[in-house]
């Protein structure tokens, strides 16, 4: 391997830089790197960017394939914020942003329900004697309540029965987070599923403007750019480049060299050449681990033991070209199926027609792993070949051999 310079300068000092132009250093393309390397660039100050990909956008990048174009977990564009939705349409011009409808719906046991569950619409579908079963189960839990609540299942439980917890909450949430329900913390349910409860939702049902004030209200509808969401990063890309910042591709960050307390250069990777870029300050969206595994001179063994134990879950996506007829109006459903190992299903057409083809449209199975399990490693054929089996076992799809192509992201 080559060690090359980015120039003959020394490092900056700390002293010296409260007197000089910043030398900032982006580690990452996303949006969080992008945005600031665009707010630099607005206040007069260029930078460079550093991304180990060959893609900008991170997790919210738009990948292509064949002239198909898959979201990467799907990101719907909504704020409340005056200041953030000026920046989406500083970057990216109005035309180039559609005005979608938002629908997401729980698929289970081959019928749809209402996401967030609704109590009348979930008793309906699950047919009379499951839903006395599951109405049994909540008057149990809420007379003898789970007495240990700290943990997912309990505290979910405790709030709608265990039947119902085991028809809507259990397997998909194991699903996302690869570790059993009982040994999921309860705050993170306290965060998803807040203040609701099956009596609340009954009677939220019977009185909706009675009990609206308590309800947090759900968007009817999002923006989102023509070409997915990696359109904007692109874009942002473009034109902080056009500003004089710097965007270099498949180039990950080796080390980063201190002194004194103070980033003083970055060492990147850039097809077998290390290149060392000179700064006075970084702005860093490595993961934690990573980052704390490229200080040079390192951290305290402690310190690097304690980031090794943070878990990450990672998400790979098989995306299926089918007949337009297999598709549903919904951006996404949730599948809750204990019997295939996909989590959740996107209809990219229901995003934007521009992202599919007249008489087709694509379908992103997205699978929750971790990187380097079983599913992770299996060939992208494979992978393929599962998905189509895993929609005609959930009624999706009759026919595997519509499936015109199949690409994993």
């Amino acid at each position: 391997m080559s060690i090359s310079s980015k120039s003959d300068r020394q490092p900056a000092s700390p002293e010296a830089s409260s007197a000089e132009a910043p030398e900032v250093v982006i580690v990452g393309a996303g949006p969080a790197g992008l945005t600031a390397a665009y707010q630099l660039a607005k206040a007069g100050h260029t930078s460079t960017v550093l991304e180990g990909d060959d893609v900008v956008g991170g997790i919210s990048r738009s990948v292509e394939r064949d002239g198909w174009r898959f979201d990467i977990g799907g990101h719907r564009f909504f704020t409340k914020v005056p200041e953030v939705e000026a920046l989406w349409h500083e970057i990216l011009p109005d035309e180039d942003f559609l005005l979608r409808p938002r629908m997401s719906r729980i698929f289970y046991d081959g019928k749809y329900y209402d996401y967030p569950l609704k109590a009348s619409n979930a008793l309906r579908n699950l047919g009379v004697i499951e839903a006395f079963r599951c109405v049994l189960s909540y008057a149990w839990a809420r007379v003898r309540p789970p007495k240990d609540q700290s943990k997912f299942e309990q505290w979910v439980a405790a709030r709608f029965g265990y039947r119902l917890y085991r028809h809507f909450f259990k397997t998909y949430t194991e699903k996302v987070w690869g570790v059993p329900a009982t040994e999921l913390s309860a705050d993170f349910a306290a965060q998803r599923i807040k203040n609701l409860s099956l009596s609340k939702a009954i009677i939220n049902a019977l009185l909706p403007k009675r009990n609206q004030k308590e309800i947090t209200s759900l968007i009817e509808e999002f923006q989102y750019p023509k070409y997915g969401p990696g359109m904007m990063w692109e874009r942002c890309r473009d034109k902080v480049e056009a500003a004089g910042t710097k965007v270099l591709m498949r180039s990950g960050v080796r080390r980063i060299r201190h002194q004194g307390g103070k980033a003083v250069a970055v060492v990147a990777e850039t097809d077998g050449v290390e290149t060392s870029y000179p700064c006075t300050e970084v702005i860093s969206s490595m993961p934690m681990p990573a980052l704390l595994r490229a200080m040079d001179p390192p951290v305290p063994d402690e310190v690097n033991r304690a980031a090794a134990d943070l878990q990450f879950r990672d998400f790979l996506t098989v995306a299926l070209v089918v007949p337009e007829s297999a598709g549903f109006p919904d951006n996404w459903i949730y599948i809750h199926a204990p019997t295939v190992k996909v989590g959740r299903i996107q209809n990219f057409g229901s995003w934007s027609p521009y992202m599919i083809k007249e008489g087709r449209t694509c379908l992103g199975l997205e699978y929750f792993v971790f990187e380097g399990d079983g599913m992770w490693t299996m060939p992208d054929d494979e992978l393929v070949e599962l998905g189509k089996r895993e929609l005609v076992s959930l009624g999706l799809l009759d026919d595997p051999s519509v499936v015109e192509s199949g690409y994993v992201v």
